[in-house]
């Protein structure tokens, strides 16, 4: 019998996303140290590593060897979409999985039918359209400013506190 898969945004995207905030605030002239963002959220650093590893890998961040290395945004934060962490993070594969089951069981479904996808099918693509199209309208920078709109001290604290401990 088929299955309908539900695919979940993991952690990883929420982490990913609050580092490109936190790497847009802190500017493009130095890389932060992975162990430096991963602190300033209470985040395991090998875990943060193996996100920002694949923002690497998507071109959404750079990342330089070395004592004096780390991450920085690759490209401006107002180029970079949360649909390009979230892709970069969790693949470019549809949350939505139709399996057919209407073929199955003791009532299938004519040969006719087939010809066009199932009316789930076609609603669950529309509200995933809808969902990437909503994530590529918002950028990184989108993203900070509308935090430094809300608690306009985060990013002074923030800049702060990164400058306190990379010197």
């Amino acid at each position: 019998m088929g299955t309908i898969q539900v695919v979940k945004m993991g952690q990883g995207v929420e982490w990913a996303l609050h580092a490109c905030v936190n790497l847009a605030w802190a500017g493009p002239e130095r890389p932060l140290p992975v162990a430096t963002l991963a602190e300033l959220n209470g985040l395991p650093t090998p875990y943060l590593n193996k996100q920002l590893q694949a923002l690497a890998r998507a071109g959404v961040v750079t990342s330089t060897p070395g004592a004096r290395g780390g991450f920085a945004l690759a490209r401006p934060p107002e180029e970079i979409t949360v649909l390009d962490v979230v892709q970069a993070i969790d693949g470019t594969e549809g949350a939505f999985r139709c399996t057919e089951i209407r073929q199955q069981g003791p009532l299938p479904a004519g040969r006719g039918a087939f010809r066009s996808p199932c009316q789930i099918a076609s609603v669950m693509g529309r509200a995933e359209a809808a969902w990437r199209a909503e994530l590529a309208a918002e950028t990184v920078a989108g993203l900070a400013g509308e935090v430094a709109a809300k608690v306009p001290q985060t990013p002074v604290q923030i800049r702060r506190w990164l400058a306190d401990r990379t010197g």
